[in-house]
């Protein structure tokens, strides 16, 4: 008899646990929140095709087993772990000087940065890494297929869910961000979402401590 190579009752709470994670505000939601409402749905879409492969970088790493060396080594987190909170102190920092501009939606249609920028935060983000070494051995079963191959094909179910939520939280945001730029408020609402990526590198660094 033919048997899945990962075990047919673990997708269903592997499914909804990832769903419940990315749903959790955190730091892909608050940058892509600021982003798409200050410089519009381009610049969420690329940030999301970013973030989404920095989180396939730490899958990858799980697959072959470094990353699990990452996370239990003291001097490694730890500069992964700042320099991760020093990032989205920088983010936070540059959508606060952005607040200001009248047409950021416009202004930046050819800019890559949105990629580059969510592409780094994942590579420095803790919590991706702790995700792929806590999380994800949970639902591997030692009778089924590899372990790289149960950790290739759940991974690849996360960054399916994580992708959907993002690209959600894009559209969101972006048809936010047209309401706001007509608001009179528009660049304290702006400065607010700064401040909220800001309060998010705070929580990260607490949270991973």
């Amino acid at each position: 008899m033919y048997q899945l190579p990962i075990e047919p009752n673990a997708i269903f709470p592997f499914l909804l646990a990832v769903s419940l994670i990315e749903l959790t505000p955190g730091p892909n939601m608050g940058y892509l929140a600021a982003l798409s409402a200050a410089q519009g749905r381009v610049a969420g879409f690329r940030a999301v095709f970013g973030i989404t492969l920095g989180l396939a970088f730490y899958m990858l790493l799980a697959v072959v087993g470094v990353a699990e060396i990452i996370a239990t080594a003291p001097l490694a987190y730890g500069i992964l772990r700042w320099a991760g909170v020093v990032y989205l102190f920088y983010l936070a920092w540059e959508a606060w000087r952005g607040a200001r501009e009248t047409s950021p939606g416009h202004a930046k249609d050819v800019d890559h940065a949105p990629f580059w920028r969510g592409l780094i935060a994942n590579v420095l983000n803790p919590k991706a890494l702790v995700f792929y070494v806590a999380l994800l051995p949970g639902f591997i079963a030692s009778d089924h297929a590899p372990f790289w191959l149960q950790a290739l094909i759940l991974g690849s179910l996360h960054l399916a869910i994580s992708f959907g939520i993002h690209c959600l939280i894009v559209v969101g945001a972006s048809q936010a961000g047209d309401i706001i730029a007509k608001s009179q408020h528009a660049v304290t609402v702006r400065q607010a979402l700064a401040i909220g990526i800001a309060l998010i590198a705070v929580w990260v660094a607490w949270e991973t401590r």
